[in-house]
This record gives C-alpha cells, structure tokens and sequence, in this order.
C-alpha cells in the first residue's frame, strides 16, 4: 500500500470538479488522506457534455466507475452540422473514427461526472464547501495553508485543480503560467427541450465567425454552445447581465434556432461565459504545490481533451507519490510522464479554432464540404489522425500492486 513515506500523509486538494476528486480517490487508494477545498457551497452540478476518451476511458475503468458513467450517458448518437434552414450537409454518428471523434463513446454531462466522483469518494474524503485557499506558506516539512473563513492548517502537500483560472496556481506561480488566449469567446447555457431537438447535436455555423451549437442531455434539456471568434478584450470579466447583451448583440440577425436561444438567456439558470484558452505552465510543481489538471496544462475544450487530461493527470500523479520515497521525485515523474501527452492533446490542429468557425458564407461552404467529405466510411480512416485527438498517445503506468486493495 505504497511507501512508508506515503501512509498517514495529508494532502490538501483545491477543487472539487474531476481532477481534485479523481486524486482523492486514488490518494485513498494508496493510503494517503485527501481534504478537498472548493469555493462553491457544494458540487457544481451545471456544465455542459465532457468525454472520457482513450486513457482517460481506461483509468475510468480502473476507478471502477466506468460502468456508472455509461448509465449517465448523455445518449448522444452524433453530431450533425446544419444550415440556417435545418438541412444537414454533414454528419458524424458517436461510432465514427473508433468512437474518438467529434463525439467520444463515453459523453456526460459535466455536473454528473462530478456529482459522481465526489459520491464515491465523500466517506473517505473531507470535503470543505464555501472556501478558498488564500496564503501558502511552504516549509521544509510541511505547507502551511491559509483559508477565506477556516483556520490555518498545516498539510504535507497541496494540489491545486481548480480550473485554468486557478487562484491557488497564481498564489505560487505567478504569471510563470499564464493562460494562452486563442481567439475566441463561449458561452455554455442550458434551455429547455424543443420538438427540434433529438438525440443528435447540431452545429450551426453563421457569418461573421459565429456557432451555435445544441447538445442533447439525460435530464431532460438542451445543452446550447454559442461561440464567436474575438481577440481577448476582457469580456469574460463582465458582469453575467453584460455577457448576455453582448450575446444578444453579437448574433443578432443569425437564424436557425438563435433567437429561440436569446429568448431563454434571462430565464437559464445555469450560464457560464469564458475566453478559451489553454494553460502552458513550464513547471507543474514548486517545493511541496503541484498543478494538476486544468490549473496546469488545460488544452482548452476545443482540443475534446479536458477530461481525460484531469482523469489520467490523477491517476499518474497520484501512483508516483505512491512509488517515490518524497515529494520532489514524485512530482518529477509525474511530469516526466504526462509532459507528452499534454503536449499532443495541446497540439491543435492548423487553423484552429479559426477553420471551425468561418467569417464569410464561401467558407462555411468550403467548410461543410470538408466535412461532408471526411464523413464518407471510404475517408474516416485518413480523417481520423487529423480530426480525432491524441486520447491514447500515454504509456500508462500499472500501480496495482501499491493499492489498498489490488484489483
């Protein structure tokens, strides 16, 4: 059951989305003992479809939980991008490129995946809801850790994962890892189902470098993307009444089914507004602080990798604390590890996010006819090394005989 330095260790984990509770589970695993801090007064169960693909599905598996997040699928059977009057010009069903394309094997909602870590791991892991890490103090043999509204405690290790704008991540590293804008603004909301909306999601895309995208959910709604090429100029820092009106602004005049979704904005009560971006931090670690999914090396939704980077990013870390006889050889390993595969799932495609949302109406014709083309069963094959993300590029280790419990 790992190492002697291992057991009784206490480690602080910021976050409590899928990356903080994954490590939670696993640090269980290997004797350690997780408290895990999040802001918000409990789990955020809002969020749009996430995908666990490659090694990501794999660690899922050895979690043990791979089974519940199949019976929480979303059910999506693929992903159609259509006109302003509804035509589909090209379609992908879940199955297409090995079932690691457009839409992955396994799709579930954000707030379900978390809903679930956090039920398998709440006996054995402290979970403190409505506070924040606000100091580090990191010592020889310990990390002294300050909070919003607790009291000072002392742990063995932190791990912040919580999300690309971590603020546990800025208390440490500063502006040594930045976030790398990439041109373009989201907006994720959910709206209630309409007689249009089936088990396929539908990609519009409209002039001016515009998408709105719907998603089917297991619960009953509709998931809405609407996205829209813009250099960075602070919109995310708007209040949410602010984002809404320039929503409102930006895609007036777009058809298909946008003045339906304008219409619920008021009404929605699960809204989130970002600046995509990924996380290029040059290190994951800093004495006894290690960055762990999203706060470190986040790929950005675009890349379809997010999940299983937090997922694997766990698994790893977590079983090279349990083989290493300290932290700083850990956390090297840890690095040395995932390094490359954060690497290629950071590694977009050309043109990116640019070719998927074309600013005149010939692109988007040029657009649909690729598409169109690499849907084709004969042009899947080639289609796929370009369209599919690198899920599986990992060497993943095999910390069985470390665990509590060898499965």
């Amino acid at each position: 059951m790992g190492t002697a330095w291992t057991a009784g260790r206490r480690v602080l984990i910021s976050g409590a989305s899928i990356a903080g509770p994954s490590l939670a589970h696993w640090l269980h695993e290997y004797g350690m003992t997780a408290v895990v801090v999040e802001r918000h007064e409990g789990i955020r169960l809002g969020g749009q479809t996430v995908d666990l693909r490659g090694a990501g599905r794999t660690v899922a598996r050895r979690m043990g939980v791979e089974d519940a997040v199949r019976a929480a699928s979303t059910g999506e059977d693929g992903v159609a991008f259509v006109d302003a009057r509804d035509r589909v010009r090209a379609a992908f069903a879940a199955d297409a490129f090995g079932g690691e394309g457009f839409v992955a094997e396994l799709e579930i909602l954000r707030g379900e995946l978390a809903r679930l870590l956090h039920e398998r791991t709440r006996e054995h892991t402290d979970y403190v809801f409505g506070d924040r890490i606000t100091a580090l103090d990191d010592r020889d043999d310990e990390v002294r850790v300050s909070f919003a509204h607790r009291p000072d405690q002392a742990f063995d290790l932190v791990v912040a994962a919580d999300g690309i704008g971590s603020t546990t991540r800025a208390l440490v590293f500063g502006e040594e890892a930045r976030v790398t804008p990439l041109g373009l603004y989201t907006a994720y909301l959910t709206i209630p189902r309409a007689a249009s909306d089936g088990s396929w999601a539908r990609w519009h895309n409209a002039p001016g470098g515009r998408v709105l995208a719907l998603r089917p959910d297991n619960l009953g709604t509709t998931r809405a993307l609407m996205s829209f090429l813009c250099p960075p100029r602070g919109f995310e820092r708007l209040a949410v009444a602010e984002q809404k009106d320039l929503l409102r602004h930006v895609f007036t005049g777009v058809g298909w089914e946008t003045p339906r979704v304008l219409g619920e904005l008021d009404a929605t009560r699960e809204f989130y507004f970002e600046l995509v971006g990924q996380v290029r931090a040059p290190r994951w670690s800093s004495g006894r602080v290690a960055l762990l999914g999203d706060a470190g090396y986040c790929a950005s939704p675009i890349s379809g990798m997010g999940t299983s980077l937090a997922l694997v990013g766990a698994y790893v870390l977590a079983g090279e604390l349990a083989s290493h006889d300290g932290h700083r050889a850990a956390f090297r390993s840890y690095e040395r590890i995932m390094r490359p595969y954060v690497t290629q799932a950071q590694h977009l495609p050309p043109f990116v996010p640019r070719i998927a949302h074309p600013r005149s109406r010939a692109g988007i014709a040029v657009l649909n006819t690729l598409l169109a083309t690499a849907a084709k069963p004969a042009v899947q094959r080639v289609a796929g090394h370009v369209l599919s993300p690198p899920a599986e590029k990992i060497d993943l280790p095999d910390y069985t005989r470390l665990r509590r419990s060898p499965r």
